[in-house]
């Protein structure tokens, strides 16, 4: 199996110039991402590229494919986001470095935002109800599915089977998890899954002025419920997002029909993300980028303790009322 050590400078500009197929300066510099390994580069003519490695073994070559095919499909439809390029020469989106896939995107410029108006929560409503319309128009074939009983599930067994919880608290966080799924398999339910981007937050959206917000890292598509490309986006708890949801809602439904009580799921799906965030660092825990402090018995207790805090937290949750979301 390779690993990214052998992601020397000059192996990225060469991989680089060969994807390409034209020079590059010696501007080198790595990127932001916890999972791959994603670099700039610039070419001899001043043009700056993003080369993105994937993780060896966490895709296959068809799940892969499967992202950049529907990226595509958005970018054609006219959505604002970033496909892979064709490599050089060739007819493919996707190279192959000693073992590690590659892909290749242009560089868009724009800005992080940690915090929205209500009016850019009715744009985010547009981009995202947009990208919808195009995304229900077909299933995912190699894609994973966010349900309880489906994704949930399986991290769980991951985790408990793979021996990284200590012995103590073993049957505590087992416990906490079951709870979990139990308590929100009912809420998932007659509710439609679609393709979405899957890992929709602050960090994979620019703004980009006076132009439509720009979505990218679709890394983590997936087939799920619509709400899964908004709420790691909202400000709090639904209960304290109203203005937010409502605004969102407004833009969204220009494009899209939202089934409001896929709302009663934000909480539930904050819950699976916490186990799919530990799951994610079993996976990687040799990892130097990885969360120091995982896997430590301080890190379990604190994560049973968040567990059973948001099961509490769906627990209490006032009851579904469609009026709470009207337009403001």
């Amino acid at each position: 199996m390779s690993d990214f050590s052998i992601l020397t400078p000059n192996a990225v500009l060469d991989v680089a110039e060969e994807a390409l197929g034209c020079k590059c300066t010696g501007y080198y510099s790595q990127l932001n991402s916890y999972i791959n390994r994603v670099y700039e580069v610039e070419t001899n003519d001043s043009k700056r590229f993003i080369l993105k490695f994937y993780r060896p073994d966490r895709w296959t070559i068809d799940t892969i494919l499967e992202e950049h095919h529907f990226v595509q499909e958005l970018y054609d439809h006219d959505l604002p986001v970033v496909p892979p390029l064709l490599l050089h020469g060739t007819d493919k989106t996707l190279g192959n470095f000693k073992g590690i896939p590659y892909a290749i995107f242009q560089k868009r410029a724009g800005r992080y935002l940690d915090e929205y108006s209500l009016d850019q929560w009715q744009q985010l409503g547009h981009l995202i109800g947009r990208m919808h319309l195009v995304s229900a128009g077909s299933e995912t074939l190699n894609r994973n599915v966010l349900t309880p009983q489906s994704a949930t599930k399986s991290q769980v067994e991951f985790l408990v089977k793979g021996g990284f919880i200590p012995p103590e608290l073993c049957s505590q966080f087992s416990t906490a998890c079951q709870s979990l799924i139990d308590l929100i398999t009912p809420k998932f339910k007659e509710i439609s899954l679609i393709r979405l981007h899957g890992d929709c937050h602050w960090g994979n959206i620019l703004n980009r002025g006076e132009e439509s917000f720009l979505l990218f890292d679709f890394d983590d598509m997936v087939m799920g419920p619509a709400v899964q490309d908004f709420w790691m986006l909202l400000p709090g708890y639904r209960q304290d997002s109203l203005p937010e949801i409502a605004s969102f809602l407004e833009g969204y439904e220009d494009f899209r029909p939202f089934n409001r009580r896929e709302l009663t799921l934000i909480e539930p799906l904050r819950g699976m993300r916490f186990i799919h965030y530990i799951a994610w660092c079993a996976h990687q825990q040799n990892d130097a980028q990885a969360d120091p402090g995982w896997g430590s018995f301080a890190f379990w207790q604190q994560e049973i303790h968040d567990l059973e805090q948001q099961i509490r937290q769906i627990e209490l949750e006032e009851p579904f009322a469609e009026s709470s979301y009207k337009y403001m």
